[in-house]
């Protein structure tokens, strides 16, 4: 493989829009634009003004006041980020939707998998949702629901939002001192070229069918799938809360429910999506 890889390049954004639009005919509005604040905030708004005709999806070239899990914000310069959020009507069971977090991540890093082939097995998911390249982290993916307007028969809106490194690793591991990887690293170990477009469309795909199939079954149905990627499997971690150990023992995969489930001395503890950080112990 070559030693370096060009990165992929954002086209203009109506130009990807259109692409887009003529591959997701499932999707019944896209939209793509040079900046906004936050994708996110954007279709949550308009799910919340009553808007009808999901699923939609949004992607910008810079986002001014993005944000990732527990509201730390998310950083980029425009073209160094492949940055979208698609919008779902989901009808679940208040109690089932924390199973969104980690079935977006599973679903994302199954989509990214399958656009960079065979050779890229070191696409896993680290819980609830970060896409990592190995140990380094590629993509992260951020879940946020709304109820819809007109009562308890009219459901939620689920807005997944990712932003996935295509430049700047270096730059932005030395910044932020850990492991970031981008996406011409992957390609750099696949024999598949991928563009944006191929991104973009593989994980939206995924995320539509990911809910369908939630919807039906149950997160049950996606445990197999999580232990094919799980990024954790068998390894000792930290489960923290604001930077305070709450418990220490071995990931060892998911229940029915999306929990992450953490052995210990005392038996295998469920871990709740929310503000909590899972970290290998050194």
């Amino acid at each position: 493989m070559p030693d370096q890889v060009r990165p992929i390049d954002l086209p203009a954004p109506e130009a990807l829009a259109r692409e887009l639009a003529a591959r997701l005919p499932a999707f019944q509005d896209i939209a793509w634009s040079g900046s906004t604040g936050s994708t996110n905030a954007d279709l949550l708004a308009r799910a919340r003004a009553g808007a009808i005709g999901k699923p939609w999806l949004l992607g910008t070239h810079l986002q001014e006041t993005g944000r990732g899990r527990a509201g730390r914000p998310w950083q980029n310069r425009s073209g160094s980020t492949l940055m979208f959020s698609c919008a779902f009507d989901v009808r679940l069971p208040a109690a089932q939707l924390p199973a969104l977090s980690p079935l977006a991540g599973v679903a994302a890093c199954e989509a990214l998998r399958a656009v960079a082939g065979p050779d890229a097995a070191g696409l896993c998911m680290k819980w609830p949702n970060d896409v990592q390249w190995h140990n380094a982290k590629l993509a992260g993916v951020l879940v946020e629901t709304t109820r819809n307007p007109g009562g308890g028969e009219a459901g939620y809106t689920v807005v997944i939002g990712m932003g996935v490194n295509l430049a700047d690793a270096d730059r932005l591991s030395l910044a932020l001192g850990r492991e970031v990887a981008d996406w011409s690293q992957v390609q750099a170990h696949s024999s598949r070229a991928a563009t944006a477009a191929d991104l973009a469309c593989a994980a939206a795909t995924a995320w539509h069918e990911g809910i369908q199939t939630l919807e039906r079954e149950g997160f049950g149905a996606f445990k197999r799938r999580f232990d094919r990627v799980d990024a954790l499997a068998g390894r000792k971690v930290n489960v923290l809360d604001k930077g305070a150990i709450l418990l220490s023992g071995t990931a060892c995969g998911v229940d029915d429910h999306g929990r992450l489930l953490v052995q210990t001395p005392e038996g295998a503890k469920p871990i709740l999506v929310g503000e909590i950080s899972i970290r290998r112990q050194a």
